[in-house]
């Protein structure tokens, strides 16, 4: 059974540190060129294609910025 995932940045209070990009197995997460309200530039997906919704991004975020959906297909 396949499954797809999305997952959803609280662009705001995301410090941009980039934990959850070296951990994406799918390279689906990126920083964004564009900067918060606090000047960092925060998580987004840049591949959204890619996602199988592993968790891995929101468990190893230190800020519990990123809630993570998944889909069965």
């Amino acid at each position: 059974m396949a499954v797809r995932g999305a997952i959803v940045v609280d662009n705001e209070k995301c410090k941009g540190c980039g934990v959850c990009v070296a951990n994406c197995p799918t390279k689906t997460i990126a920083l964004s060129h564009e900067v918060n309200g606090k000047g960092y530039n925060y998580a987004y997906m840049a591949n959204p294609e890619s996602c199988t919704g592993c968790t891995n991004c929101a468990t190893v975020c230190p800020d519990s910025v990123i809630t993570v959906y998944r889909v069965k297909l």
